[in-house]
């Protein structure tokens, strides 16, 4: 008897332990998401290096020693306004001797003027020869030449003389300039002065596949061209440059070498933000699909090319 008891007692506690190791089944959980329906912009984007709409290189015109630096680096400088001095005393005593030279042919040109006004009246009434009025005459045209000659060396050496002050041709951001005080400068040095960049607008360079160029074509309106489509710019740190800009020039050629078609857009840049050398993504907008079912990126997926939605 108590050996049928303690069978059933253990029955019993296996039993026990069965039945709370068993768990029932979770319940099945199922996401539903309602499929929205709006109007989305198809967009065509590519990456986009920033340059100046002018990058204007500022070079020495004339041998000389830089004196002075008339500007900060990285400021704004307006057209006409003077960069740099080259030590400007050996081309103001060149100025001066070119003013003496011609003051020798005025002198020499009003001798032979008064000489062929005295010999045209005499030669009319054969009171001198011809060759007196030949050698007259041919001494005054020599006495012009020398004078005209003298002129011109005289402006050469004004024009000499302005160079040693160096302007900005236009109004831009300058760079760091690339020479100290007291270096001998000559318009055969390898290295620039400084670099001036127009950058209101600003340029930016993008390359296009010509499928993707044909495909802008095709997806504009009829009689719009590709240059009127708006761009939009994202700068590196993902946020949207509040100026839209434009396409400026499509250049004429597909690169064989690439594949691309190089585009140039221009985007308004009124506080000077945007500078040389930035990068930053360009954005088309090419169409509108008008009423599309939008769902979730999760739960699409992509099997052999092909995507499914559950």
């Amino acid at each position: 008897p108590s050996l049928i008891a303690t069978t059933l007692i253990f029955s019993l506690a296996l039993a026990a332990c069965g039945e709370k190791t068993v768990a029932p089944p979770a319940p099945a959980v199922v996401e539903v998401v309602t499929v929205a329906q709006r109007d989305v912009p198809i967009y065509m984007e590519w990456i986009g290096s920033l340059d100046g709409n002018v990058n204007a290189v500022i070079r020495p015109q004339v041998t000389g020693y830089l004196i002075k630096q008339n500007y900060r680096e990285g400021d704004l400088v307006k057209q006409g306004q003077p960069l740099f001095e080259i030590d400007p005393r050996t081309f103001e005593a060149a100025v001066e001797e070119a003013k003496g030279l011609r003051a020798q042919q005025v002198a020499r040109f009003e001798t032979t003027k008064a000489n062929l006004a005295r010999i045209k009246p005499l030669a009319a009434v054969n009171a001198v020869s011809q060759k007196d009025l030949d050698d007259a005459t041919g001494s005054h045209l020599s006495a012009k030449a020398q004078l005209e000659a003298a002129e011109a060396s005289l402006k050469t050496a004004k024009l000499n003389l302005g160079f040693t002050k160096i302007t900005s041709p236009v109004t831009g951001i300058a760079g760091i300039a690339k020479a100290q005080i007291g270096d001998l400068l000559s318009p055969s040095m390898q290295t620039e002065l400084t670099t001036v960049s127009v950058v209101d607008p600003v340029k930016v360079y993008f390359n296009i596949s010509e499928r993707e160029y044909l495909k802008m074509v095709g997806s504009l309106a009829e009689g719009k061209r590709p240059g009127q489509t708006p761009l939009d710019l994202f700068l590196v740190d993902g946020s949207q440059y509040p100026h839209q800009g434009k396409v400026a020039v499509f250049n004429r050629q597909v690169d064989t070498t690439t594949g691309t078609f190089k585009v140039a857009a221009l985007f308004p840049n009124p506080d000077n933000i945007l500078r040389p050398g930035q990068y930053g993504k360009v954005r088309a907008t090419m169409s509108v699909d008008k009423g599309a079912l939008l769902v979730p990126q999760r739960a699409v997926t992509e099997i052999q090319g092909k995507y499914l939605v559950a």
